[in-house]
């Protein structure tokens, strides 16, 4: 391991590393079938929707239970723009902007308020805004939903739609990870650290937490449009179901066992949602809530800080090993007084023979 870590350290191993990771994304999609395409293009999707949740709840300690109903407004907002025959780029924007407002205008009210209060705030926005996407029918569809189908793949590509899909969903989720982890690298990052450790002593070295509260919640609910954005690109499809409370709590699931406060816990929370369902219903359908608590329990009990820790983990588990069967047998300390008396009776030899 310290032989490979050090390979790593080199400057042209991680650059052909980096490539070698390209061009296997870029082929990767060519060679899959149907079925595995589609299944990575939804955790692509869903990746992106943990990760926004990461930031104000794993990176900022704010409690957030709504991040569900952006990704909804995002996907809304693409079906709407679509059908208006509004320009895919200004598409995007409206799928990204609309959730980021909303989310401001709701972080304003709500970032003064404690924990509890907050929860409460954020759970009512899934709550009313499934009735609500019933009731504007001549945007949303009412409860049948709406569809825009406008992610198939242009003919000068020669691909399948699903490849098509793919790649989209692969690079845009690339450029929101770059930023996010840019993002909680930087000043900015430091200080949704400080916030969520003490306020007070935010306050005090001039971080202002409501501010930096209300900026977590906007980016949380800007990376939702964009996830709501790719959930068009890959289902072309959106109903009131999407906004549910549930799949909100099963967000909060898979970012709790991907890892809080972790880009790479977004990834393996994105892997969670998408696959650890349909491995229970294959199981039984009727088990699949049960098995999913059991897997959350295991994985809080046994690794509280998710998935994403387990590599440092296994490092300590190692470290401790090579200290248990590698480490020097301790010296005993001499006593006080022991190198004098030593001294002494060296003297007394030397003299003794001289007589």
């Amino acid at each position: 391991m310290a032989a490979l870590s050090r390979l790593l350290q080199n400057r042209w191993v991680r650059i052909g590393l980096i490539v070698v990771i390209v061009v296997v994304a870029l082929l990767l999609p060519l060679g899959l079938p149907i079925f595995w395409n589609q299944t990575l293009t939804r955790i692509g999707v869903y990746a992106v929707a943990v990760l926004g949740l990461n930031i104000v709840m794993g990176y900022t300690g704010q409690v957030s239970l709504g991040q569900i109903f952006f990704v909804g407004v995002g996907a809304y907002a693409t079906a709407w723009a679509v059908n208006a025959d509004v320009n895919i780029v200004l598409v995007f924007l409206l799928a990204v902007l609309i959730p980021a407002v909303m989310g401001l205008l709701v972080a304003l009210a709500a970032a003064r308020l404690g924990g509890l209060a907050i929860a409460m705030v954020t759970i009512a926005l899934p709550i009313v805004g499934v009735p609500l996407a019933k009731r504007l029918d001549v945007v949303t569809g009412g409860s049948q939903g709406t569809s825009a189908r406008f992610s198939s793949a242009p003919e000068w590509t020669g691909l399948y739609d699903d490849q098509w899909q793919l790649y989209i969903v692969m690079l845009i989720a690339l450029v929101v990870f770059v930023l996010a982890r840019n993002l909680v690298r930087g000043k900015f990052g430091r200080a949704f650290a400080i916030v969520k450790e003490n306020e007070a002593v935010a306050a005090s070295m001039g971080i202002s937490p409501y501010r930096y509260k209300v900026l977590a919640f906007t980016i949380a609910a800007m990376f939702g449009g964009v996830a709501g954005f790719l959930y068009m690109v890959a289902v072309q499809y959106t109903s009131p179901e999407t906004l549910h409370f549930g799949h909100s709590i099963s967000l909060v699931a898979a970012m709790v066992i991907g890892g809080a406060a972790s880009i790479a816990g977004s990834v393996i929370g994105g892997v969670y949602y998408v696959l650890v369902p349909q491995m229970t219903n294959a199981i039984d359908p009727n088990l699949t809530a049960i098995i999913q608590g059991v897997i959350l329990l295991a994985v809080l009990f046994v690794l509280p800080g998710g998935l994403a820790g387990l590599p440092r983990l296994f490092r300590r588990a190692r470290r401790h090993r090579e200290g248990t069967f590698t480490g020097a047998i301790p010296q005993t300390p001499p006593t006080p007084g022991s190198h004098s008396a030593s001294a002494e009776g060296n003297e007394n030899t030397e003299r003794q023979g001289q007589a």
